[in-house]
């Protein structure tokens, strides 16, 4: 019989690999509770709940994410102007703490003093799950069963799951439509592995599930407005149909909305992964894309020009840290404290138009705005004496003229001595 010693939360996604992996556990000898997280995937979890309990689990934990998502996560992220690699939106490597978080909770909560993840020994979500893990219960025993060697011993590949699945009863869903994987969440889905691994084949229009064919989208735009406060968005207004939404997961969800509809947020790109092997990934970010680009704006007009190179230099550091799996971690609570100083005053609206794959910010106002018209107008004479420009280039010009000279006598001094 098996006590809480024996006890197991795996992160369960109701999909080949959990699936196979939690039969495989309780065939071990394990108690297997399932945990669900709802992160805005596409997904029936009252089947996969039952699914679940079929395979044995002892109990089988849902939990809806998703608010948490956006508020801890995702707009958090974004007022960093988190970019990995100067592409890559993130969306996986932030939803992985948050399960990573809810899981050690359950955990706690069951007295279960191990928990469980699909997560190849390849891929950077190993990383991201075993790190989060650690960081928030250094007690913790992990079980990855494709670092098992019994586990391997069993399971060459695919098909080898495949057989066990049929052998014990799994349902599997057909997959022969998509010979590639998926990770779905809120913030974006992907595509990758499979057919994708050739990073020169073009994708075919249906791979793409979160946005519209930007040739095909609607051939009118659209014009919205995004109000911010302390560089997170409180406010979104579509200003040709007048609906507001204020409520941060609905501000979000229609965000995507929008930019599925207008084919927005499509990357395609070979990535570094964090083990060092190089991957080729399909990414869908449509809300993300148009938050992106709002937030970059609004920066413009009301971030002091030290404050945002600076910022720019830890928005690098930090895209790594999510990238890598070290959101729970001392270096990252540093750099956050430094970008939430950096936007104190990030406030106001952002317009934008959205048209076949684009986002185009139309203009922006903010009430800690550091654009003085007076100033900058080529019209106005203003408060700027013009002629203060003459001492401020030749101070900057010293050290090229210097540089000039350098060189100068070093040519000069080849010519001769080759005379």
């Amino acid at each position: 019989m098996t006590t809480s010693k024996d006890r197991v939360v795996l992160a369960y996604s109701g999909g080949l690999d959990t699936s196979v992996i939690l039969k495989w556990l309780v065939l071990e000898g394990y108690e297997v509770v399932a945990f669900l997280a709802d992160v805005g995937q596409k997904e029936d979890f009252a089947q996969a709940r039952d699914k679940a309990l079929a395979l044995g689990a002892s109990g089988v934990h849902v939990v809806d994410c998703r608010r948490e998502l956006v508020t801890d996560f995702i707009f958090p992220a974004f007022k960093a102007n988190a970019l990995y690699e100067g592409r890559y939106l993130l969306g996986t490597a932030l939803a992985r703490p948050l399960i990573a978080r809810k899981q050690i909770e359950i955990a706690a909560r069951a007295g279960a003093p191990y928990v469980a993840h699909g997560a190849t020994g390849k891929g950077n979500d190993q990383v991201r799950f075993e790190l989060s893990y650690y960081a928030l219960n250094p007690r913790i025993k992990v079980i990855a069963p494709w670092k098992v060697r019994r586990f391997l011993d069993r399971f060459q590949g695919r098909p080898d799951l495949l057989r066990f699945a049929e052998e014990h009863g799994i349902p599997v869903p057909a997959t022969a439509a998509k010979p590639y994987s998926e990770d779905d969440n809120l913030l974006h889905i992907s595509h990758e592995a499979g057919i994708l691994e050739d990073p020169a084949l073009e994708p075919g229009e249906e791979i793409f599930s979160r946005t519209t064919d930007p040739e095909r989208a609607p051939d009118r735009p659209e014009r919205i407005a995004i109000g911010f406060k302390d560089g997170i968005p409180i406010r979104v207004e579509n200003l040709d149909d007048g609906r507001v939404e204020q409520d941060p997961l609905v501000l979000f969800l229609y965000l995507n909305e929008l930019g599925s509809k207008h084919g927005i947020g499509r990357l395609d790109m070979v990535e570094n992964r964090f083990v060092g092997i190089k991957s080729r990934g399909i990414y869908e970010t449509p809300g993300g894309t148009i938050l992106h680009v709002a937030h970059q704006d609004i920066e413009g007009i009301a971030m002091d020009r030290e404050v945002m190179r600076l910022r720019n230099m830890l928005a690098s550091k930090l895209s790594e840290l999510i990238y890598n799996g070290f959101w729970f971690s001392p270096e990252m609570e540093f750099l956050m404290s430094a970008i939430d100083k950096s936007q104190e005053v990030i406030d106001g609206t952002v317009r934008l138009k959205l048209y076949r794959g684009s986002v185009r910010v139309t203009g922006r106002e903010s009430p800690s705005s550091l654009y003085d018209r007076r100033l900058s107008s080529m019209d106005i004479e203003g408060g700027f004496n013009q002629q203060d420009s003459e001492g401020f280039i030749k101070i900057h010009a010293i050290r090229l003229m210097a540089h000039r000279a350098i060189i100068e006598r070093s040519r000069n001094g080849r010519t001769s001595s080759g005379r």
